[in-house]
């Protein structure tokens, strides 16, 4: 396992796909924005971050010599519920001691138990333990000790990782959150200000094990935190699930990234969506950045790939005119406040022509994730329309998401749907509803319906 010590900042580059070409009269301008990082085992920091005649002192304290890259908390659901099956807590226990096992050394740590309170269960005392072969011995010790009784406020736990984080100068902020029921204990405003109070401090992947839980509580954790959600059906696949978890957080080696996008004067923004490894709206999300730019939150960053839709509203224009509609960059904060280090960018053009192939084209890339947005949506609607008892409706929009996934290749979601719904006809979307659906199955088909797949080749 690699010490913090050698750990390298990867690579960025931007590419933008998109139609430029306008018709007469044209106004809305879309283009799907990949960001890659690559080279997170083979590019050293300093290449990337101090840059030609850049000092070292501009160096993110995480990736300065001495400093761990990251402090991780994990928030373990101990309320009474956990009791039952007995076994539930115990494969807790276990999980999370298979997450502190895959720490690296030098890595900031802590557990925290979670009831309608939390817990500051290892190291203690608001503190954070430095991983090493010791400290994770005593934090297994620990976690040993933990047993279920109490009720669930998770803004607690929210608050209290907020707090042990903010002992750690490390650059990647990072919590595992594990529930199996319901937040009923505490007003859903309590846990709404804890994630806004939390959001951009760390990020956060949330897991609900068991069927007891709210999928919309546990992927809008996620969502607020800009980290992962899922379902552990069943609680004896919880430890390879945190064992993932712990060495995706492991793999991050850039913090608070930011998409910047800058448009001239009268173009009017009408979405910023990451799109790809799964749809999240970061339009609300803005943060105004200078004139006319703005800055979205993407989080953490280790060696992967994401894709952004990007869609701007331009002035009308005459044909042959052309314009550019946004430029888009890649943006590092100076955590000593100074101008933020642009680590890529990308170009939207608008062209307006009477040519009607060329501006009525649909660039691939944004045809296939309007799709994927569209899967998405329909999905939750389709779940909701169902629990509603509006079963025309639910087998409308069910069958449209079949006809999506089939359509874009989405094999997962295809599988996940056909547990769901009886699938006549894949192609035209025709289904038929299942009599009867397990509870584990249409709550994982919620939790993962925001799961997108690449555009194929």
């Amino acid at each position: 396992m690699a010490n913090f010590a050698k750990s390298r900042v990867p690579q960025f580059s931007v590419d933008v796909y998109q139609n430029e070409y306008l018709p007469e009269g044209g106004r809305d301008v879309n283009a799907i924005v990949t960001v890659t990082s690559t080279g997170g085992g083979t590019s050293g920091a300093a290449a990337l971050l101090t840059g030609a005649g850049a000092s070292p002192a501009h160096i993110p304290a995480g990736q300065q010599p001495g400093v761990p890259n990251a402090a991780v908390v994990i928030m373990v659901d101990c309320s009474g519920s956990m009791e039952y099956p007995p076994t539930k807590m115990r494969n807790a226990r276990e999980a999370t001691a298979a997450a502190v096992d895959t720490l690296r050394d030098g890595v900031d740590f802590a557990v925290v138990g979670g009831t309608h309170q939390a817990k500051d269960v290892y190291p203690g005392n608001g503190r954070l333990a430095t991983a090493n072969a010791v400290t994770r011995a005593q934090a297994k010790e620990a976690l040993s000790k933990l047993n279920a009784g109490g009720g669930t406020a998770i803004s607690t736990w929210l608050r209290l990782a907020d707090q042990l984080l903010a002992e750690s100068d490390a650059p990647i902020r990072h919590g595992i959150l594990l529930t199996d029921g319901r937040n009923e204990h505490e007003s859903p405003r309590h846990l709404l200000n804890a994630l806004e109070a939390c959001a951009g401090r760390f990020t956060c992947d949330a897991r609900g094990v068991g069927t007891d839980w709210d999928v919309k509580e546990v992927t809008g954790i996620a969502s607020a935190l800009l980290g992962t959600a899922d379902i552990v059906a069943d609680p004896r696949g919880l430890a390879a699930d945190f064992t993932q978890m712990m060495e995706n957080a492991m793999g991050k080696e850039v913090a608070d990234v930011a998409l910047r996008l800058w448009t001239p004067v009268g173009v009017e923004i009408k979405f910023v969506k990451q799109v790809a490894p799964v749809v999240e709206d970061l339009t609300g999300r803005r943060t105004e950045a200078g004139p006319r730019a703005g800055d979205y939150p993407t989080g953490s960053w280790g060696d992967e790939s994401r894709d952004y839709h990007v869609c701007v509203r331009v002035p009308e224009a005459g044909i042959g005119q052309e314009m550019l509609a946004a430029r888009v960059s890649l943006v590092l904060p100076d955590p000593s406040g100074g101008t933020p280090q642009t680590l890529s960018q990308g170009l939207v053009r608008a062209v307006w022509t009477d040519d009607m192939v060329a501006s009525t084209s649909i660039n691939p890339q944004v045809a296939h994730y309007t799709g994927q947005a569209e899967l998405a949506q329909v999905i939750q609607q389709g779940l909701n329309a169902r629990k509603s008892g509006d079963f025309d409706g639910a087998t409308a929009k069910l069958g449209r998401a079949v006809q999506l996934a089939a359509a874009s290749g989405n094999a997962d979601t295809a599988k996940l749907l056909s547990k769901v719904v009886d699938v006549v006809d894949a192609t035209t979307g025709t289904v038929r509803l299942k009599a009867k659906v397990a509870e584990a199955d249409e709550m994982t088909l919620e939790t993962r319906s925001t799961k997108t797949v690449r555009v194929k080749k």
